[in-house]
């Protein structure tokens, strides 16, 4: 998956479209967690903004270990079979 460009106009609201998009592809239902209790998504998108070389920041939401970066949001899969519909 791709994020747009951290000058995009969307924000913080494309980025959490985006982890939660790549957490459903994985099987977890949106009403199965709350975002907030694992990032601050305000926070983690100034960091990104931020940042003038190569960043990612990895965090695990429910078992499912994401890797976000300028780039987008991504599942660290080291089993294939971890994450189902990826």
């Amino acid at each position: 998956m791709h994020s747009p460009p951290a000058d995009s106009s969307g924000g913080p609201n494309d980025l959490v479209v985006e982890i939660i998009e790549t957490l459903e592809t994985c099987g977890l239902e949106d009403d199965g967690y709350q975002l907030h209790d694992y990032v601050d998504v305000d926070a983690l998108e100034q960091l990104l903004a931020s940042s003038d070389g190569d960043i990612a920041v990895q965090f695990t939401i429910e078992g499912i270990p994401l890797e976000v970066s300028p780039d987008g949001v991504d599942v660290i899969v080291e089993d294939e079979s971890e994450c189902v519909n990826e």
